[in-house]
Parts: structure tokens; C-alpha cells; sequence
């Protein structure tokens, strides 16, 4: 279980409980002081588990959107122009042999083309289901193992000689 299962999972509790807890605490005549307080941790957790949800729809319509925006890049008509296709070809042999002497791990290959094809540290996370400060300290390692300082290095490291 992630994180925010577990966190889901313990609002659900906190609201059964404290439901339960309001409705035995009427039926025996608790004061109206604990029945506010109880009142309010429900209404919290209610606000809290509503904001998750929430949350979470934006988070996979955001996921669908970057994965649309992928198959369509990777739709578009190539180039007809021979030399360009060639071109492209070439880079990206160079891309998987210059990884390699990286040694950089799968995961950090996948996150460096996506990072060579311009998407954010927050699109990357979003697409590979994986939270931001991951992806960060895979784009660090992947700019450390290649000796640039940063995404515009690493770039330039690849189309330096082209311009």
C-alpha cells in the first residue's frame, strides 16, 4: 500500500469512527461540547477525504492528458526528408550508447528522454506514477553521471555539435 492509500484509508476509519462515536454519544446524552468536538473532527476528516478525491481525479485527468499529448508526438508524420530521418536516427543511437556509458539505470534512461524531450520534473512524475522528489533525484544522479550542471547541460551535452 502507498502512502496516500494508507492516508485514505485512515479518513475512511476516522469518519466511521467518529460517525459511530456521535451516534452513540446522542442515544446516551453526552454534553453538546463533546458532540461539537466530535462534530468537527467528522467534518474534517469528511473536508480532508473530499479534498483526496478531488485531488485525485485532477491527478488522472492530468495523467491522460500528458499520455495523449505523448501518443500524439509520437503520431505526427515524420520528416520526409531523408537526411532529417537519418539525423534522428543517429541522435538517438548516440542517446542509447552515451546512457549506456553512463550507466544509467532504466529508470533514469526513461526519465532522461523525457527530460531531452522537454517535459517538467512534474509531468515526468505524473506519467511514470511516481511522486516529484523521485524524479528530481533521478534527474540529479542522471546530470551527475553525465558531469553537467543541469537540464540545459544535459541537452547540450546531445545537440551541442549540431548547432
Amino acid at each position: 500500500m502507498n502512502r496516500d492509500t494508507i492516508t485514505l484509508v485512515v479518513l475512511l476509519l476516522v469518519i466511521i469512527a467518529s460517525g459511530s462515536d456521535i451516534y452513540m454519544d446522542l442515544r446516551q446524552g453526552a454534553s453538546m461540547m463533546h458532540l461539537i468536538e466530535e462534530a468537527i473532527v467528522l467534518g474534517l476528516a469528511t473536508l480532508l477525504l473530499s479534498w483526496f478525491s478531488l485531488n485525485y481525479k485532477r491527478q488522472k485527468r492530468q495523467i491522460q492528458e500528458l499520455t495523449q499529448e505523448l501518443l500524439d508526438a509520437r503520431n505526427q508524420a515524420l520528416p520526409a526528408d531523408a537526411a532529417l530521418l537519418e539525423a534522428r536516427h543517429r541522435l538517438a543511437d548516440v542517446m542509447a550508447v552515451q546512457f549506456e556509458a553512463w550507466e544509467l539505470s532504466p529508470s533514469e534512461k526513461e526519465v532522461g528522454m523525457l527530460l531531452l524531450k522537454g517535459l517538467s520534473l512534474k509531468e515526468i512524475a505524473l506519467l511514470r506514477g511516481t511522486a516529484e522528489k523521485t524524479i528530481r533525484q533521478q534527474a540529479s544522479s542522471i546530470y551527475k553521471k553525465a558531469g553537467v550542471v543541469g537540464r540545459h547541460g544535459f541537452a547540450a551535452w546531445f545537440i551541442e555539435d549540431f548547432l
